[in-house]
């Protein structure tokens, strides 16, 4: 089932704690304001955690905390075009400037730090995607969420204290009175002390200690909150914050923020991070198909139609824009339109199987199952060995069903199920036509299968519902429909029809007659709805 919600309903490191109970494996996306982090699991272990907005970068905080110097960072950099594709932490050991065990060391203190970040974080929403994997690290990493949860709640109760004397990162501390020897404690000093300490000096700011000791901000606060309880420190001043240029960088990152806003759904916040993109890059695509992206999740059709035109005007070769340009097209009701584009894709791009596969699906909305096969068949085909996605399954399947093929249907829709067995939408096409074809009982395993991955898709309880009621389960019929309509009012007649039914065959003519007028109201053609009501005494 998925795993999604909001963090003022259920804190971070209970969520961390569920999967870790649970022994999943995927990534949890975490979205707050303009702030996007990431937590990736292997069977309940933590295994990396990252975050879009932070600025520092491994070969920074290698450099600051001193494990190498600023030319061998160059040197590293500079050997990334020789050799594409390469990590600066393994060629930072190819070339002998780190061992793995210190990049293994520095890249947990990474993990660790992010999760602790995301743990603060008490608004926002939460997405858990399962079977999801980072991109394979420089060094594996295995972590326990346990210890990180029991550190982490430690640290927020710590940050709760230490911020009502350090209240913002701009602020410059001085020692009190003559400047102390800093080499005589050395041999005191743990080693994040003696990275901080030379760098108080009443001109650069808590920003510029964590910038240039490569410590964490909370452990260089932690040092400043002891140095001010033991009256050592004194706040002299506070820094201008730094400007943020609007650079190739600061592009990136609107453009970071954006993808995975709209990930996690906070489509609010990925649009104006894409509208930030669009200001700063006016002639290229990226923008104005994101924001086409996002007014179809919004099911904003025409709106989407006209972004992604004009991403298809700026990069008409990328598939990408075109396919989901006919998409937009498509619910538009403009089919004819969406039918032209994918045609026009297919001369320049066809031995592209997504756009026969859009091609199939728009064949099938026309009434045309004939040509969706065929359209089907050629994706199949340039697909060879390749997995085909879940929607060719579904559109390949229903098509072989409007074309009386029931035996290839099933054997389609089954296919589509083994190789996506948590797809909800699949298993509900499977259960009907399941039960299409006499059977029963493993249609209703289906279906209650694809309602338990996902309870919010109206059409599961509809479908449950129908065969419920045909099968003259009439209180369970009933408990699914009154769900079907109070996720989706509209979703039809015929669910507001069958409630009237229900209600009826129970005695409460009232909420029959409240039930079967709905139906009307949805659809007044609905003759036996208006027959029922003339029959309980009452004018349609």
């Amino acid at each position: 089932m998925a795993i999604k919600g909001s963090l003022k309903e259920a804190s971070l490191p209970d969520v961390v704690q569920l999967l870790y109970l649970g022994r999943r494996t995927g990534c949890l996306s975490v979205a707050s304001d303009r702030n996007f982090g990431s937590i990736w699991f292997d069977e309940g272990w933590i295994t990396f955690a990252g975050m879009v907005s932070r600025t520092d970068r491994l070969g920074d905080r290698l450099v600051a905390s001193g494990k190498i110097t600023a030319d061998q960072l160059e040197l590293a950099i500079a050997s990334q075009s020789a050799l594409p594709g390469r990590r600066i932490g393994a060629l930072l050991i190819h070339l002998g400037f780190l061992t793995a065990a210190e990049l293994g060391a520095e890249l947990r203190r990474q993990v660790e730090e992010a999760v602790y970040i995301l743990f603060a974080w008490t608004s926002g929403t939460f997405s858990f995607e399962v079977a999801v994997s980072p991109d394979v690290p420089d060094v594996p990493l295995r972590l326990n969420p346990e210890g990180l949860l029991l550190e982490g709640a430690r640290r927020v109760d710590e940050w709760s204290i230490i911020a009502k004397k350090i209240t913002t990162v701009d602020a410059v501390y001085a020692f009190e009175g003559e400047p102390r020897n800093h080499a005589e404690e050395n041999a005191q000093l743990v080693e994040s002390e003696r990275r901080v300490l030379p760098l108080i000096d009443g001109v650069n700011s808590v920003r510029d200690i964590v910038d240039g000791t490569g410590l964490s901000e909370f452990e260089v606060c932690r040092i400043l909150f002891g140095l001010i309880s033991a009256g050592r420190l004194r706040r002299v001043a506070t820094a201008t914050p730094p400007q943020p240029r609007e650079d190739v960088s600061r592009v990136d990152e609107h453009r970071n923020l954006g993808i995975a806003f709209y990930r996690t759904g906070m489509l609010t916040e990925a649009e104006r991070e894409f509208r930030r993109v669009a200001e700063l890059r006016p002639t290229e695509a990226i923008a104005p198909f994101h924001l086409g992206m996002i007014a179809l999740r919004q099911a904003q059709w025409d709106v989407a139609v006209a972004q992604l035109e004009q991403a298809a005007k700026r990069d008409s070769d990328r598939v990408a824009v075109v396919h989901n340009l006919a998409l937009a097209l498509e619910a538009a009701g403009r089919l004819d339109d969406a039918e032209a584009t994918l045609a026009n894709a297919l001369v320049a791009h066809g031995r592209d199987a997504q756009l026969w596969t859009a091609s199939g699906l728009l064949a099938l909305r026309r009434g045309e199952p004939v040509r969706a096969l065929e359209r089907f068949a050629m994706a199949r085909d340039l697909l060879g060995t390749v997995l085909p996605p879940a929607r060719w399954f579904w559109g390949c399947g229903w098509a072989q069903g409007l074309s009386e093929a029931w035996p290839d249907a099933l054997t389609t829709m089954r296919e589509g199920v083994a190789a996506y067995p948590d797809h909800p939408v699949l298993r509900t096409t499977l259960g009907v036509l399941l039960e299409g074809t006499g059977e029963v009982g493993e249609a209703e395993a289906h279906l209650r299968h694809a309602l338990s991955e996902d309870p919010t898709i109206p059409q599961i309880s509809k479908n449950l519902g129908d065969l419920l009621y045909r099968a003259g389960r009439w209180d369970e019929a009933e408990e699914s429909y009154e769900r079907a309509a109070k996720l989706a009012p509209a979703l039809g007649d015929d669910v507001y029809f069958k409630l009237g039914n229900l209600a009826c065959r129970r005695g409460d003519l009232p909420t029959a007659r409240v039930r079967w007028e709905h139906a009307i109201t949805l659809n007044p053609e609905h003759a036996l709805a208006r027959a029922n009501l003339a029959g309980s005494g009452v004018a349609a």
